[in-house]
């Protein structure tokens, strides 16, 4: 009976280790340094009464996290129209100490397209990947949830002074929104 309490123990420890692992192609040990290259970028997707892509940006560390949590995903999964998009967009180019160069592009929800290149940044045989990060969209939501608040304050504020809404209304609506984005 033991045996086999040990058996179920290490299977089930043993998909747990899968379900979270990572691409193993781009080990965060083996990063040499990382570079943002763009901290944020405007898509054709941003709407600034949406949300201003100056609000959102992409940091060392949210592309560290991001190498250790990323999931791969078809190119058609990727697609704005079956995963979410934000319109905003930073950029990143990691090195690893084998000269390899992975090129990130990651949005606040956790979309991320990835090219690699050599240490001359000739590209290399890899197609582009697509991949998903529900752990950095979650990380990310919290400022994403900051910068929507905001967008909505300036929206809001910017109807009832050209009149558009009754004084007052601006900030119940406002106050409104803010709740529907705490609920879990």
């Amino acid at each position: 009976m033991k045996k086999t309490e040990m058996l179920l123990a290490g299977a089930v420890l043993g998909v747990a280790a899968v379900a979270q692992a990572a691409d193993k192609r781009y080990p965060i040990a083996y990063v040499q340094s990382v570079e943002i290259t763009d901290p944020s970028r405007r898509t054709a997707w941003e709407d600034k009464d949406f949300l201003n892509c100056d609000d959102v940006v992409l940091t060392q560390e949210d592309v560290r996290y991001a190498l250790q949590h990323m999931r791969r995903i078809s190119e058609k999964s990727y697609d704005p129209e079956n995963m979410g998009s934000t319109g905003c967009k930073g950029s990143a180019l990691v090195t690893f100490k084998n000269g390899r160069v992975l090129a990130m592009g990651i949005e606040p929800t956790g979309r991320i397209s990835t090219g690699e290149f050599d240490r001359k940044m000739n590209p290399t045989a890899s197609p582009p990947g697509f991949y998903e990060c529900h752990p950095c969209g979650e990380r990310k939501m919290a400022l994403l949830k900051d910068a929507l608040n905001r967008a909505d304050e300036r929206r809001l504020k910017r109807l009832e002074a050209e009149g558009q809404m009754a004084p007052g209304e601006a900030e119940r609506r406002l106050k409104v929104l803010r709740a529907s984005r705490d609920k879990p």
